[in-house]
């Protein structure tokens, strides 16, 4: 299979020799900008290379990237028309599949694009908030040990007045040491249920004895609790926009299809491995 042509060479050689470009009244994506034999290359194309390029490379000058750009193009042209005979099938099915690919994407962005109402905002808002029960959500502290011997000896020197930052920064090892143990606040589901059991049984400002989780041996601090409300709705709008949206799409894909006159049985009983044969596109 013949390897595509990168931009490397094209970018470095228009760096060392880069040019200013000729201005011209009112360029726009139909300008011709070259033509090579009879094929002409615009500003569009160079405009679609130029948005497809790697991350590395969109960091160059604009006016490294607009002759290497060119010169990448021209080359491609060149080398197109010198190709004679029939494309091979990985070719023309890639196009097919590109093409396809892409024309799909234009119909979900048109879907995206339709202005989200009020109405469904504020139906989205409902289904998500208006019933939700405030949960309570914690602030702790752990210090984490490997052994339960460890976690022992910790709460007996927490028991005796020690520190529990102090401690939490010279014996936990887990990556909240440094920082006195602290995890901030937290709400149900985010932490394992052993942990979160005990926290949830904890009075603010108790110490809890030694705590085992598939992490290790926990002592925990309890430092404050609050009530979570719901937000408001100005709060989650563009949250909900795009929920509302990407569920638009999903709900046109589905009745798209389903209208669309589909038939899959010529894909019945035929032997999935078969994926694998890439020598068929040659």
């Amino acid at each position: 299979m013949q390897k595509p042509l990168t931009f490397l060479s094209s970018l470095a050689l228009a760096a060392a020799v880069a040019l200013p470009v000729a201005a011209q009244d009112e360029p726009g994506v139909d300008t011709v900008v070259a033509t090579v034999n009879d094929t002409e290359i615009t500003l569009g194309h160079m405009i679609v290379a130029r948005a497809t390029l790697p991350q590395q490379y969109q960091q160059l000058p604009d006016e490294v990237l607009f002759k290497g750009i060119l010169d990448q193009l021209v080359q491609q042209t060149a080398l197109a028309d010198s190709f004679s005979g029939e494309l091979p099938p990985r070719v023309t099915l890639s196009i097919e599949n590109e093409t396809r690919s892409l024309t799909a994407g234009e119909a979900v962005e048109g879907i995206m694009a339709q202005e989200v109402s009020e109405e469904d905002l504020k139906a989205a808002y409902d289904a998500q908030y208006a019933e939700a029960e405030p949960s309570q959500e914690f602030n702790a502290s752990h210090i984490l040990v490997e052994t339960e011997e460890e976690a022992k000896a910790i709460k007996e020197e927490l028991d005796g007045g020690a520190d529990f930052a102090e401690v939490a920064r010279e014996k936990s090892t887990g990556p909240s040491g440094p920082g006195g143990g602290s995890l901030g606040w937290f709400g149900p589901g985010m932490m394992v249920p052993e942990f979160e059991e005990a926290v949830a049984s904890m009075e603010v400002d108790g110490i809890s004895d030694p705590i085992e989780t598939q992490f290790g041996w926990h002592v925990i601090k309890l430092n404050e609790t609050r009530t979570s409300e719901a937000p408001e709705l100005d709060e989650v709008r563009e949250e909900l926009e795009t929920q509302i949206r990407q569920t638009k799409v999903q709900e046109a894909i589905e009745d798209l299809t389903e209208k669309a006159d589909v038939d899959r049985s010529a894909a019945e009983g035929i032997d999935p491995t078969v994926l694998k044969n890439t020598e068929w596109l040659n």
